[in-house]
């Protein structure tokens, strides 16, 4: 399955290329931004079928633009695989798996990246979104 539609959004201009550059390999269509405001903004006017969604963002962090999009009744339903840093706390992981629909860490192999993304888009396609 193939030629969804997938933001990224990624402030590291290294890790949002490598992830434009795979994800496109597989077909996807492919979009991305800096910041979670601009996220916010495209989801809204155009939204995609899945986010990438970096958790460390300059300004809105990736929890604080999950929260937004799932209380947003036009975008609750898009899912989101949250790309985080390896070492972060039990706690945020917590929160991470609340607001999510999954998530990966940094560093990450690009296969288990691929998988991911398939699983949340399967998920998706048969009805099993978060909300």
């Amino acid at each position: 399955m193939a030629g969804e539609r997938i933001l990224i959004v990624e402030d590291e201009e290294d890790i949002q290329e490598l992830l434009r550059y795979n994800l496109a390999q597989e077909g996807y269509r492919i979009s991305s931004v800096f910041t979670a405001e601009e996220g916010l903004q495209q989801c809204l006017s155009d939204a995609p079928d899945l986010v990438l969604l970096d958790l460390m963002l300059p300004g809105m962090d990736g929890l604080a633009f999950c929260q937004q999009l799932k209380q947003d009744p036009a975008t609750r339903n898009i899912p989101v695989i949250m790309v985080t840093a390896k070492d972060v706390g039990a706690k945020i992981q917590a929160d991470m798996k609340l607001e999510a629909d999954d998530y990966i860490s940094k560093p990450f192999s690009v296969d288990h990246l691929l998988n991911t993304v398939r699983t949340v888009l399967d998920r998706r396609a048969n009805g099993h979104v978060k909300e």
